[in-house]
């Protein structure tokens, strides 16, 4: 196993087939602890109870909120005595054109995906710093990458790609204290994000555009979080992974 004796705290990894339940399932099967963060306490209770193996918790937290954040690391640490990994995966979308973005649009968007990020990782980073080690995975987009994505508006995109300017700012400053820091960017995957939204005609034209051919699964991108938090990638600290599929190839 893995990730056996480790503990991960995960963000927004409530929902069921999206990619934060995978991932956290993922590390349990490797052996990890693991907290799961949601806005909702009592979906956040539940799908931590659903995980395999024994000693998950589920947590409220708003990732927007320092605050918040600090309260659910304390907590998180109080529960395991350490934490090892923290997979930064909370994170909306919305399907706006440029000139529809309002301003409450363009703040709720970077909120969650870019100052939740940063909230949360600071609220772990003075425990990573006490232990000499740590590994964060931020999940970003192939939106940031390409200038927009299947689903997300340009505002996704943006902050998306603050996400991965963040992300190798962070290795750079922490990696002289064993902390690792590393994106990933998913491409089109299934999950409930997309469920109902897209007509055949939609999917047929996706599908096109992935030389794989297939949507991706939340499995793909849990795979590739479980690399970057395990001893496997332990050289591995500034990159950004793609999980494609071959849709953007550079």
């Amino acid at each position: 196993m893995l990730l056996k004796h480790k503990t991960a705290l995960i963000t927004g990894a409530a929902s069921a087939r999206g990619l934060g339940k995978a991932t956290a399932k993922l590390f349990a099967d490797h052996g990890a602890r693991i907290a799961i963060l949601d806005l909702n306490d009592e979906a956040a209770r539940a799908a931590a109870a659903d995980l395999p193996g024994e000693g998950h918790i589920g947590l409220p937290c708003d990732v927007t909120s320092k605050p918040q954040c600090d309260a659910a690391a304390k907590t998180a640490i109080d529960a395991f005595g350490h934490i090892d990994i923290l997979v930064n995966n909370a994170g909306i979308t919305q399907p706006l054109k440029l000139m529809q973005i309002e301003p409450q649009n363009y703040e709720a968007v970077t909120d969650v995906n870019l100052r939740g990020t940063l909230y949360m990782a600071q609220a772990l980073i003075p425990h990573m710093r006490d232990r000499k080690t740590g590994t964060i995975v931020n999940i970003s987009s192939v939106s940031a990458q390409r200038g927009g994505g299947i689903f997300g508006g340009p505002h996704y995109s943006a902050a998306k790609a603050g996400v991965l300017g963040l992300t190798k700012a962070m290795a750079r400053e922490l990696a002289p204290e064993g902390i690792r820091a590393n994106a990933v960017c998913p491409g089109f995957i299934a999950t409930d994000i997309t469920e109902g939204k897209l007509t055949d005609e939609m999917m047929e034209q996706i599908l096109a555009g992935i030389p794989m051919a297939r949507a991706g699964a939340a499995s793909d991108v849990a795979g590739c979080c479980l690399f970057l938090a395990s001893d496997l990638s332990t050289y591995v600290t500034g990159s950004e992974v793609d999980v494609n599929g071959g849709s953007l190839i550079h």
